[in-house]
């Protein structure tokens, strides 16, 4: 018999707690905890039984019918699908969901760490060219995975306008390129999928996450988006914005969108996270750039001479230097996290990867 504990806060909920064993491939004894509120108070023991079996009510030992206890291999949506069949009609929870639940009982059976398990970097790198930032990336993504570098945040800075377009996009179907060269602006196509970007020097907020995948171990795709991009809901929070999560991979506020988030696990073992907040753009000309850009803005029925995005600035009044540096307290109160630095061997591993793969007609062109 095996004992597990696993821990997962539901973004913008409470933390979930759970505790069990697991014998001959199913789950015993499970107890759930947490600071979570959940109504009937019947409601706890229905849903420890429905996961555990005959030990849900906390007993030690294997459930006396093997086949009650759910199989240890249960996905998140099995698990969570057998909590709601289990809770009473008009059962009320707040703050934690039958998702949270699953992924936090996938967590604990994969062995999963904690952010407080490492020792983060927090480095704010000089200003480089925009596809030497998206080499950085997959540099510091491997270098992570490989064990050469603990986890890392980073503050982006670039020195000219760029579009970044997802690795699966189509060139041809996103970018106006006759506009992109009129307004001096760098192509790259980036490791991550997603969509398009129209990134001006000063005029967003970029960071990037390199973390171990055991980070996000037992959460899908969308499952970590949330849980990576919780400690700036909380940042933006702080700062007035009532900034909330919208999936799959959207950050937004009542007063519209603020940013998108991208992802990509990379077979070194590690997992890239990087997010492009807007701190004040110009919609016209990423409309200009931008072929999606064009019907994105029609659709929400925005006029030419609405010249600027300004999220970020309109909302709080604040240099982009200081909301930066607001997330970055953030993430250190939440997670830790000392200042660091890129290395020159790092730097020159992504000046490899820009003359090899990013500059390259290969690589930007893979999707005309």
């Amino acid at each position: 018999m095996s004992a597990h504990h696993g821990e997962y806060k539901v973004p913008g909920g409470k933390l979930v707690v759970v505790d069990f064993e697991t014998h001959e491939g199913r789950i015993a004894g499970f107890r759930l905890s947490g600071d979570f509120f959940l109504e009937p108070d019947d409601a706890l023991e229905r849903i420890n039984a429905a996961v555990g079996g005959s030990s849900g009510n906390g007993s030690a030992g294997p459930p006396a019918d093997s086949t009650v206890g759910l199989p240890a291999d249960s996905t998140v949506e099995e698990i969570a699908a057998t909590i709601a069949r289990a809770l009473p009609e008009g059962a009320q929870l707040l703050g934690v969901t039958p998702e949270g639940i699953g992924v936090a009982i996938r967590r604990a059976l994969t062995g999963a760490a904690q952010w407080r398990d490492y020792d983060w970097s927090i480095v704010r790198s000089r200003a480089i060219s925009p596809m030497h930032n998206a080499a950085l990336d997959e540099a510091l993504t491997n270098a992570v995975g490989r064990g050469e570098r603990g986890p890392t945040l980073r503050i982006w800075e670039w020195d000219r306008t760029a579009v970044f377009i997802g690795s699966f996009q189509s060139v041809r179907n996103e970018v106006d390129e006759e506009q992109l060269a009129a307004a001096g602006a760098q192509l790259v196509r980036r490791i991550s999928g997603g969509g398009a970007m129209f990134m001006e020097p000063a005029s967003c907020i970029t960071y990037s996450l390199y973390a171990p995948a055991e980070l996000v171990q037992g959460m899908g795709f969308a499952e970590s988006y949330a849980f990576l991009d919780e400690w700036v809901l909380e940042g933006l929070r702080s700062l007035g914005i009532e900034a909330v999560y919208q999936p799959l991979n959207d950050i937004t506020s009542p007063l519209g969108k603020i940013g998108g988030a991208a992802q990509k696990r990379l077979a070194s073992g590690a997992v890239l996270h990087h997010v492009t907040l807007a701190y004040d753009m110009d919609a016209e000309a990423m409309t200009r750039v931008l072929r999606i850009g064009r019907e994105k803005l029609s659709d929400k029925g925005t006029t030419s001479a609405q010249k600027r995005v300004d999220p970020l600035r309109s909302q709080t009044g604040l240099s982009r230097e200081r909301i930066t540096e607001r997330l970055v307290e953030t993430f250190v109160q939440r997670h830790g996290g000392t200042p660091g630095e890129v290395a020159e061997a790092e730097y020159a591993e992504a000046e490899r990867l820009v003359a090899e793969k990013f500059s390259t007609e290969e690589w930007i062109r893979r999707v005309p």
